[in-house]
């Protein structure tokens, strides 16, 4: 089918956008603090949901439910702030080894068939031993395991255990990592092989989420597809790329500030439509309380330069936060070419980026990529001291004359290796060409590929030139910075998934791992930024700019905590 033309589509988005808000779907019944309890909140994920087990989620989209069904030791707030869940207070040990959690005692397990007379059952701090030990267990298909792995006491040795059971088909001979205990019914501990203070962020992980062994041992397989935890909306069904569907809690723990138990709405709705387009419309059609992501083509017609809704866009909120996200292109610094410092310095300086973000992305960014890897949404470090590059094309010509390309005669030819099927990642690619062929007049390619061979060629140091995006999965500085760690990249040059531009220098790592074992935040922060300023300066990737999120939602759509990190707090949430 050919595509429809961008005009046709812009009239039917300006021709839907005329009809009314809906109303929400279900009964409103009044609460204190003028609140309301009921209805449905229907939303849209244009990503696939693939698992809804903890130990195998790390996609975002499985994350948006599994977020409301389990619950953490620790979450973060909207202001990606780490706040207590399930612990009600928790303590690190002065040496930076050993972390200890105090557990709430009122907090019980979904009503499920999972367990006896279908009544969900206390939680307790051997719950959490066994949630976590999963993730350290390779008959799990754990896709977490690294968060663990050389970091808490024992954790190798027992996924090792689990692996050889596996082939054996016998019980491991460790019953879990030695590093977990729960030292009574409401206390938990974690003990370390060596200080790493971001760990406190890790027990927020989706993956981190706690479950019963009564649900994995009811279902098996099929726990992915039936989640069972302690969180404020329960499990109903998931019809997969149709539905899925969650509703109230009644036993939820948590109150909010009026004295009401949450979660406010009935239940939770989400659906499965890939194109962004037709989300937009159907939340002008009333079928959706929001839209999350602006089409780029129409955001110009949809948000003013204040970041305010347009026209007939203007019945609906609009809720906009600069994410804890950056988008980038990667030279590997081991190619033969893209191993000169001085060429990937001259790519930098050759991408007006102010042109991308005011022409190509229409103003849809947080601010152009003149800084480092970290984004400045991350809380409690100065992102914007880094001194990244800016445009300067006389600069850019003279680096490339001294690597032995003066107007850039003989280069050597070029690929930029793009994900198929990103309409706004083509955009900016094709206009990254147009630059480097003017400034530096170097012909770069564009490859198309579809996403998971656009991973495994970047992994296995397969494409010398490439984009990438990261989003923070932990609001600290680590996060991103870890993909320009140099232990990360395998000795034997084996796949390297998390330093993929393969990146080395001693003194960046020195920096890195003394930042990573400081327990004090302000030193932290500052050892972090005196690493990431000798990466920049090595350029061993072009920083584009850094997103902003943009939804928009239903005007009766209450309380909804918008966040840098797209978690969705859909527990605080209420209709009017």
């Amino acid at each position: 089918m050919r595509p429809v033309p961008a005009l046709v589509l812009l009239m039917v988005v300006l021709l839907a956008a005329c009809r009314e808000p809906g109303k929400p779907e279900g009964t409103l019944r009044p609460a204190a603090g003028g609140k309301n309890y009921g209805g449905v909140f229907r939303v849209n994920e244009t990503g696939e949901l693939s698992s809804l087990d903890p130990v195998r989620i790390n996609d975002v989209t499985s994350a948006h439910v599994a977020e409301n069904v389990y619950d953490n030791l620790l979450s973060f707030d909207e202001h990606l702030q780490l706040t207590n869940e399930l612990a009600h207070r928790w303590e690190v040990s002065d040496d930076g080894r050993s972390y200890t959690y105090h557990l709430r005692t009122d907090v019980f397990f979904h009503d499920d068939a999972c367990f006896p007379g279908g009544r969900g059952r206390r939680f307790t701090a051997s719950d959490v031993v066994y949630s976590f030990s999963r993730i350290c267990d390779a008959r799990t298909g754990s896709k977490s395991f690294d968060y663990m792995r050389g970091k808490v006491l024992g954790a190798d040795e027992y996924f090792a255990a689990t692996q050889e059971a596996e082939r054996s088909g016998t019980a491991p001979r460790l019953a879990k990592p030695q590093g977990f205990e729960a030292l009574d019914d409401s206390t938990f501990r974690i003990r370390l092989t060596k200080p790493f203070a971001p760990f406190r962020s890790y027990v927020a992980l989706t993956s981190m989420a706690i479950h019963p062994r009564e649900a994995v041992e009811f279902y098996g397989k099929k726990f992915s597809h039936h989640p069972v935890g302690t969180g404020a909306f329960t499990f109903v069904r998931w019809a997969p790329d149709r539905e899925c569907v969650l509703q109230r809690n009644p036993r939820y723990w948590k109150f909010d500030e009026h004295g009401n138990r949450l979660p406010m709405l009935d239940g939770v709705r989400f659906s499965f439509m890939k194109d962004d387009k037709m989300q937009l419309l159907e939340l002008q059609a009333g079928n959706l309380e929001e839209s999350y992501r602006i089409p780029n083509e129409y955001f110009n017609v949809i948000v003013s330069p204040e970041n305010k809704p347009l026209g007939a866009f203007a019945k609906y909120t609009l809720l906009h936060v600069p994410a804890a996200a950056t988008q980038y292109y990667g030279m590997l610094t081991t190619d033969a070419v893209m191993g000169d410092k001085r060429i990937r310095q001259a790519f930098n300086m050759a991408i007006d980026r102010d042109r991308i973000v005011r022409y190509i992305l229409r103003g849809q960014a947080a601010g152009t990529g003149i800084h480092g890897l970290v984004p400045p949404a991350l809380p409690g470090y100065d992102a914007r001291s880094i001194r990244g590059y800016r445009y300067d094309p006389a600069k850019a010509r003279e680096l490339l004359a001294q690597a032995g390309y003066p107007q850039g005669r003989g280069f050597p030819a070029c690929t930029l290796q793009v994900n198929a099927g990103g309409g706004r990642n083509i955009a900016v690619a094709e206009t990254v060409q147009g630059m480097l062929k003017e400034v530096l007049n170097i012909d770069v390619a564009l490859q198309q590929v579809e996403f998971a061979t656009h991973l495994e060629r970047i992994d296995a140091g397969k494409a010398p030139f490439y984009r990438l995006g990261w989003v923070a999965d932990y609001p600290d500085p680590e996060s991103f910075l870890n993909l320009l760690y140099g232990k990360n990249v395998p000795a034997d040059g084996g796949i390297s998934p998390l330093n993929s531009v393969r990146y080395r220098n001693p003194k960046f790592d020195e920096l890195f791992e003394r930042a990573i074992a400081t327990v004090n935040d302000s030193a932290r922060m500052e050892l972090y930024r005196q690493a990431e300023q000798i990466a920049m300066d090595d350029a061993p990737m072009l920083v584009i700019f850094y997103d902003r999120d943009y939804r928009l939602v239903q005007p009766y759509v209450q309380d909804y905590r918008n966040n840098a990190m797209d978690r969705r707090m859909y527990k605080y949430v209420w209709l009017r």
